[in-house]
């Protein structure tokens, strides 16, 4: 009997599965594969009901977390995600942020101590693809940088993944979508994007194509309604979110069977 196709996705906040990875967990739901979301924090350093920020006196970090994981729940059933998996660590934070120097941040766990819990989830789910940041985490955050640190430890250690995947924004798109905004008419003060934004598209292995899942993407950002004033696509015109959203760019890290070099499909050479 064939192993039954899965895909996990490794992410560090509630919220983060969405714009990378929403599109290929909906697609991938709907083609019968297994979808596995590994959540690495539990988001406490987001805005709290009173919009008080995590730096702020009387944040309340609990209620935070209490809020997101439910939100998380919300995402994960607009997006057909089969299993959602809470590792539990706590949110370091901003990169500078106080919260960063709190002993049991994220990003202060001994990686293989995180490694060894995720390991288990691989063990139990035995996913062929596991998607998750580049060592920059994307942007810097420590977060998403320990996410990738732990997850390349885990897939080395139990030998289960055949591909491994980074989640990528294209520097050409980055521009492209800021050239669109600008000519039409979008007030795009305080947003600016450093010229050396996203990453060369030669670096670029893997785009999906999910177009037909933008409208869920877009529920799915809206059920993470704690923190929508930080998350500018919402306030994009409809044109502008769909070229945002409407595909999804990954780095092959590694691939134990054989592939193409530029695939529009993660499972290829997995397939039966």
């Amino acid at each position: 009997m064939e192993p039954q196709l899965t895909l996990m996705a490794v992410h560090a906040h509630p919220d983060d599965e969405v714009l990378g990875t929403g599109g290929l967990l909906a697609r991938c739901a709907e083609e019968g594969i297994r979808t596995v979301l590994v959540t690495c924090t539990n988001g406490e350093a987001g805005d709290d009901a009173g919009g008080l920020k995590p730096t702020d006196p009387g944040h309340d970090a609990a209620g935070v977390a209490r809020r997101r994981l439910a939100e998380l729940q919300e995402s994960a059933g607009l997006l057909d995600i089969g299993h959602v998996e809470l590792l539990g660590h706590r949110d370091s934070g901003m990169e500078g942020w106080d919260t960063n120097g709190h002993p049991e941040a994220f990003a202060n766990v001994p990686v293989e101590q995180a490694a060894k819990r995720l390991a288990e989830l691989m063990e139990r789910y035995r996913p062929q693809v596991v998607v998750t940041y580049d060592e920059n985490g994307g942007y810097g955050h420590p977060d998403h940088i320990q996410a990738h640190r732990v997850a390349v430890a885990a897939a080395e250690s139990t030998g289960i993944p055949d591909k491994l995947y980074y989640t990528a924004v294209p520097r050409s798109g980055a521009r492209q979508l800021m050239e669109f905004l600008k000519l039409a008419g979008e007030d795009l003060a305080g947003v600016e994007l450093p010229d050396d934004f996203g990453v060369p598209d030669e670096m670029i292995t893997s785009v999906v194509d999910v177009s037909a899942y933008v409208e869920r993407k877009v529920k799915a950002l809206e059920a993470h309604a704690s923190q929508g004033e930080n998350i500018f696509l919402l306030r994009l015109p409809e044109e502008a979110r769909r070229l945002a959203l409407g595909a999804e760019v990954f780095i092959r890290h590694f691939s134990r069977v054989d592939a193409p070099d530029h695939e529009d499909d993660l499972f290829a050479g997995l397939r039966g």
